[in-house]
């Protein structure tokens, strides 16, 4: 990793930047599932310099990147000729891809105008916005639905599955998944379950915790759910993690306005979790909301976000 040179602005000291890190790259180091070997452990920041092509006039930025974590901390007033010949050197690229690697020119004049001593002036911090989530419409209380002529009980059972028998479940209960089962729907029933923190799905009997752990291995996940059943989240003491069948069942053929195959009222922070499945012959099984499927990988590094589950009595 090539890191060099200190960055200071404000009462702030950046120790390190990332030459080689990039949009392109960082895609591939914190979102993509085939890309994360970079990636030492889940609190790692990174800071690396881009264009940013995304309004009217293109503008150098600096990134502050981990997992399930991305801002820009300040953009940079660099040369405008600098800078769009930058971009004009990306060559054609599609409406989508408007975030670019910086060049050599434009390092070297990092180098000698910002880093290192630089004229700090030229460095504009950005503000950090509170952003407060919707989490929907209030959900019908309990008694003002009718009693349901038509629920599932689905399997509560932890189990080590196979990819077939994966592909097989989804296509049982007809869940919506868009590699498996395109056309899929499971309906939900949910309910207001008294409490902010959770909601009931009548159709399954299942009290879902509507929002959830941050991104951690397999074992971590599994000592956050020990601490909740000794603290009594929402006043219980048997909460778990859900089977593929379960966590499967919440999901939308749609996405919702966060982007996720979810009902609003389950926060967007637990954008893909762990199941209680481990698959044969290895990996673990996951349900990923934002993409809209059931997928395996490691249950290490990065491991998974966790959403809690228990059965009514």
């Amino acid at each position: 990793m090539g890191t060099f040179h200190r960055l200071q602005f404000g009462q702030r000291t950046i120790s390190s930047i990332d030459w080689e890190m990039s949009p392109d790259l960082s895609f591939g180091t914190y979102e993509s599932w085939g890309g994360r070997e970079r990636v030492r452990n889940n609190k790692e920041f990174v800071y690396y310099f881009f264009i940013d092509n995304w309004g009217e006039e293109p503008k150098l930025c600096l990134m502050e990147r981990a997992v399930k974590h991305a801002r820009i901390i300040a953009e940079i007033k660099a040369p405008a000729e600098l800078v769009r010949r930058c971009v004009e050197g990306q060559g054609l690229s599609s409406r989508f891809e408007k975030s670019y690697a910086i060049n050599d020119q434009v390092r070297q004049w990092l180098v000698e105008n910002v880093l290192e001593g630089g004229d700090g002036s030229l460095i504009v911090p950005v503000e950090e916005k509170v952003d407060i989530e919707d989490m929907g419409p209030a959900l019908p209380s309990r008694s003002a639905v009718d009693r349901l002529q038509d629920m599932i009980m689905l399997p509560a059972v932890a189990l080590d599955i196979r990819d077939e028998e994966a592909a097989a479940i989804v296509r049982r209960w007809n869940f919506y998944d868009a590699d498996l089962n395109g056309r899929g729907r499971f309906d939900n029933l949910l309910v207001d379950g008294d409490d902010g923190r959770i909601a009931i799905d009548l159709r399954t009997s299942l009290m879902w915790q509507r929002q959830g752990f941050d991104i951690a291995s397999y074992r971590m996940i599994q000592k956050s759910v020990d601490e909740a059943n000794e603290q009594g989240l929402a006043g219980f003491h048997d909460w778990r993690l859900p089977t593929l069948e379960e966590a499967m069942s919440l999901m939308e053929p749609q996405r919702n306005d966060k982007g996720l195959h979810l009902h609003p009222c389950f926060s967007r922070e637990q954008p893909f979790i762990f199941v209680a499945a481990r698959r044969k012959p290895s990996g673990h099984w996951f349900v990923d909301y934002k993409q809209g499927r059931c997928f395996w990988s490691s249950a290490t590094i990065p491991g998974g976000f966790g959403r809690l589950v228990r059965s009514l009595d």
